[in-house]
Order: structure tokens, then sequence, then C-alpha cells
């Protein structure tokens, strides 16, 4: 009868614990994505309510979940440093561009996951430009932002192939920044700009205009298929919130399986979010069929760690995937 009393005692005693632990954290999550199709798991965590179902699993009766949208990979990292959001996320240049300026600090930034294995596309309207050799002054290639962007990185590391690495900024002068569905508009008008390096699925819409044809696929610099898009936050933030990054894992976990058992369902989430006026089978299209993997499994990420450090874009370099990513995914099979 001892020995019952203080067992139930003791389970008293640690839930008390974890609820007082779960109290201390943050009630109000915030989190940034971008535009692009990259991001199917938010859109499913979002209309769904999976962090808040997973918070609850863990004490969180609570927690508030605030969602934002915000194009270019240095105003979302702004937006993490400077504390206005928690969690953000973007192409994997990104992330290493904060992982490597924040590496040994308190904040440490790191990786959560991955998001999608897809390749993006550079489009022009130009019929004179057949490769990127044959880009000329007269021309404006449109990106989400200038020299940081994971299209930027890609554009870099194609002509770093093309022209020698000493060159891999050669078409910097060129490239102008805009959100991908003012680039795929400004594109189809013939107003403004030549080229676009976006992404899914607005360059798959760029390609049913006659006239605009792909001059770059990302997967053909890399040699092979590469992450297109990743979540990362602070260790600052994971170590005052562990309860609440323990149900943001699970909650993506959940959401990346939705994504790949209902993709009709993932589609018209994104098409919601986004206001976007592609129909909903154009989308699928894009999201359900092969290039493109749902997967939390971050894939060449050092592919972009290397070319980047090599050109001094980031001061530090690892050849450990592990080292980019937080531990709540290391069993998983990345490189």
């Amino acid at each position: 009868m001892t020995s019952r009393w203080w067992q139930a005692a003791a389970g008293v005693t640690i839930l008390l614990a974890l609820a007082g632990q779960a109290a201390a954290e943050t009630t109000e999550l915030k989190i940034v994505r971008q535009f692009s199709m990259g991001y199917l798991q938010f859109n499913v965590m979002e209309r769904e309510g999976l962090i808040e179902k997973h918070a609850k699993a863990v004490g969180l009766n609570d927690l508030k979940v605030n969602w934002t949208i915000i194009s270019g990979p240095a105003a979302v990292n702004d937006a993490l440093l400077s504390g206005q959001v928690d969690i953000v996320a973007g192409g994997v240049p990104g992330l290493l561009t904060l992982w490597a300026k924040t590496r040994g600090t308190p904040l440490a930034v790191k990786g959560i996951s991955a998001f999608t294995s897809q390749p993006i596309l550079l489009n022009t309207r130009n019929p004179k430009v057949k490769t990127i050799a044959d880009f000329t002054a007269e021309d404006k290639i449109a990106l989400p932002s200038v020299k940081v962007s994971i299209q930027a990185i890609i554009l870099h590391m194609a002509s770093a192939k093309q022209w020698g690495q000493a060159e891999y900024a050669r078409l910097d002068n060129l490239t102008v920044a805009m959100s991908p569905p003012d680039s795929t508009i400004a594109l189809l008008s013939g107003s403004g700009i030549t080229a676009n390096f976006s992404v899914p699925p607005y360059q798959t819409q760029q390609l049913e205009t006659p006239g605009i044809h792909t001059v770059l696929n990302s997967f053909d610099v890399f040699g092979s298929p590469h992450t297109l898009t990743v979540g990362w936050t602070t260790s600052e933030f994971r170590n005052k919130n562990p309860t609440v990054y323990k149900a943001l894992v699970s909650a993506l976990r959940e959401a990346t399986e939705r994504v790949n058992a209902d993709i009709k369902t993932a589609s018209q989430y994104w098409i919601d979010a986004n206001k976007a006026k592609i129909p909903l089978d154009k989308v699928m299209a894009v999201a359900g069929t092969a290039p493109a993997k749902w997967t939390m499994v971050p894939e060449n990420t050092l592919k972009f760690v290397a070319f980047m450090h090599g050109v001094g874009s980031i001061k530090e370099k690892t050849d450990d995937w592990k080292d980019l990513f937080f531990p709540e995914i290391h069993d998983l099979p990345g490189n």
C-alpha cells in the first residue's frame, strides 16, 4: 500500500513538474514561410491545427500559432534575428547564411528539418538565350533575393561551372529581387524582366505561355536532386521552449505524412493560403509527381556548404550535415 502511495505521489510530482515547465514556455509561436510551393507541410499544419494538437498532447493547452508570409531569405533572417518571429523557412542557403554567422554563439541557428526536394528552373522569354552564357546587359533576371537566395546561389554555381570559380558572381549585375508571383506577372507580360529564376509551381505556369523556355535546371547544376526548402530557428528558442519545439517537430512529421497521403488537399491548402490563381490540377501535377519529393530528410545540403564556403559567401564549413540541423532529425539518412 505504501509503495503504491509513493508511486502515485511520484507520478503527480512528475506531472506537476512538466506542467510547470510547459507553463514557463512561450504561449505564442510565430512562424514565417515564403511564397513557393516548398512548404506544403506548413499549409497542412496551419489549416488543420496540427501544432496546437501536438502541443495539447504535451501539456500546452493554450498555444497560439501565428503564420506570416515574407518574400526572400534576407527579410526572413532579419525577422528571426530581431526576435519578431520564432520559426522561419526558405531555401537551404538562407539557413546556411545564419548557421555560419551564429555558429558558436548562444543563438546558434540550425535547421529543424527539410521540407521537399524539387528542382527550380531559370526561365526566359528572350529567344536568343539558350544558356546562361547568352545573357547580355540587356537582360534582367528576377529572383526572390539577390546574392543570398537559393536561386542566386545556384546561379553562382552555374556561373562558376561556365566561366570558372573566380567568375561565380558574373551575372549578379543582371539580377533583381522580386517575389515569385510578381516576377511571374512581369515575365509573362513582358515588362521589366526577361528571365525569372522562380519556384514551383510558378515556374511551370510560366512555361505554359508560348515563347517562354527553360535555360537552367538546378538539378542539372548539382548533377543530382537537392533539398529545396528547410525550416530553421535559433538554439536559444529551442532551449527555452523544449515542449513547444517537441510539438512543432511532431506536427511536422504528421504533416509530411499527410502531404504524401493526400496531395490534393495539401495543394488546395497552398492555393488558399497564397490566394493563387493557379488551377488545382496544375498545382497537383507539380506537387504530386516526380521529381518532387516531400520529405524531412536533408539532401545534398553539404554541396551548398562547400560551394558557399569556397567562394567566401560563408566563413564556416562542415563535412557533417548533422552540424547544420538539430538532433531531432539526426536519425534520418541526410547528407
